[in-house]
């Protein structure tokens, strides 16, 4: 087979690491693979296609921020794009996120129609349902739902948009462009997510559960000087990471749980700006973002605990991260974050409630990391590995040919 992906960047980021992890799979089973991307350098893919250039991205930043037409610039980079997809020939087009100042989707949507060719297409989020945002779950709306009024609350969010909210007309254009591909099977990482896009305007469509998955290789049990570098030796870490670190992420929650904890205990955070490593407390150790993945797994496994105080989250990559290098979870109950884990390999607490977190840790912190390692591993080896999370994707193409 020759598959084509689509993804807002390549070998970066999580959504980036899932498409080279796919692409790595099936060129190892023999079948022709590229991915094009919409920003940044790609990393781990030699058959990496670059949609447009970076005033095509400039120009669809401009038209998002000041008129909330997010998905609906960057016309002549789609055009172009179209002509190579038009050589290329793909027997399969899989889609992950379309959102990201790269491409139009009223364009790319009106070709997928017009060849009537397989598509997959992975929702890493919910911005393909919404008049303008990506999640939802923090603030409790439902204006994306079919009956809902689709004016989005949220204009100041990625994609920001600084003056017009226009989500009511996106929803629409949405709705429009993503309904009636003939051909199409969409695929969820969490169960979740699955039920939410079963309530919304893409409910005509087949939804298949393929879990995220996790290079067990690299993602495993490793020693480091970690500990020794930071002066961390006798301390019990607890560990948060993201990309990037806001209140729904749970980074006043990481400011708050500082003030309540015991003098051997140290929480460090991954991913965190400049400015915010230079407004921290004593006991909470700042680290700006990393994408050498065999340091992070070198970090995950120094700690003792990955806390997790997300307020919304569709699947919890990081989860599966520390899991995987034998560090158990302590996550909120939001989203499809609670399906990473199970009672052997972590705990999971009322969202936003400290004291049931600090009991969690408690408990945790008793009965030792030892205690949790070798389940926490067992349950990403079972269920969450990558070679036979993707393998599925493989099966789909097949499937859908």
């Amino acid at each position: 087979m020759r598959i084509l992906q689509i993804n807002s960047v390549c070998g970066v980021g999580s959504t980036g690491r899932i498409t080279t992890d796919i692409h790595s799979i099936l060129k190892e089973q023999g079948h022709e693979s590229y991915v094009a991307y919409g920003r940044n350098n790609p990393m781990n893919c030699e058959s990496a296609i670059r949609i447009g250039n970076k005033f095509d991205n400039y120009s669809h930043v401009a038209k998002t921020r000041i008129l909330d037409k997010h998905g609906f610039g960057s016309r002549r980079a789609t055009k172009n794009f179209i002509e190579k997809i038009k050589f290329l020939d793909p027997d399969v087009i899989h889609l992950h996120n379309i959102h990201g100042y790269y491409i139009n989707i009223k364009i790319l949507f009106d070709y997928l129609k017009e060849i009537n060719k397989p598509v997959v297409w992975t929702l890493h989020d919910c911005w393909a349902f919404t008049g303008h945002c990506t999640h939802f779950e923090y603030v409790g709306c439902e204006c994306w739902k079919v009956d809902g009024n689709h004016i989005c609350s949220q204009k100041r969010e990625y994609p920001a948009s600084l003056f017009i909210n226009n989500s009511k007309k996106n929803y629409k254009k949405k709705k429009e462009a993503f309904t009636g591909v003939k051909n199409l099977t969409i695929v969820t990482p969490s169960n979740w997510l699955k039920n939410i896009v079963k309530a919304s305007f893409l409910k005509e469509y087949p939804v298949k559960l393929i879990n995220n998955g996790i290079d067990i290789d690299v993602f495993k049990p490793s020693k480091g000087t970690f500990r020794s570098r930071y002066g961390l030796e006798n301390k019990f870490i607890l560990l948060g990471a993201a990309s990037t670190w806001s209140e729904k992420k749970g980074y006043n929650f990481f400011l708050e749980l500082s003030y309540n904890l015991e003098q051997d205990e140290k929480i460090v955070l991954i991913g965190l700006s400049e400015n915010q490593k230079q407004n921290l407390p004593n006991n909470i150790l700042g680290i700006t973002r990393t994408n050498d993945i065999k340091e992070l797994a070198e970090i995950y496994s120094s700690a003792d605990v990955f806390v997790n105080p997300t307020l919304e989250e569709v699947l919890g990559l990081t989860n599966l991260e520390a899991l995987a290098c034998g560090t158990p979870v302590i996550t909120f109950e939001t989203g499809g974050s609670i399906e990473c884990i199970d009672d052997s390999c972590g705990i999971v607490v009322e969202k936003g409630n400290m004291y049931k977190t600090l009991e969690a840790i408690k408990i945790i912190k008793t009965k030792y990391k030892s205690f949790y390692s070798m389940s926490c591993i067992d349950r990403v080896n079972k269920l969450f590995s990558k070679e036979d999370k993707y393998s599925e994707y493989v099966e789909l193409y097949e499937n859908c040919r």
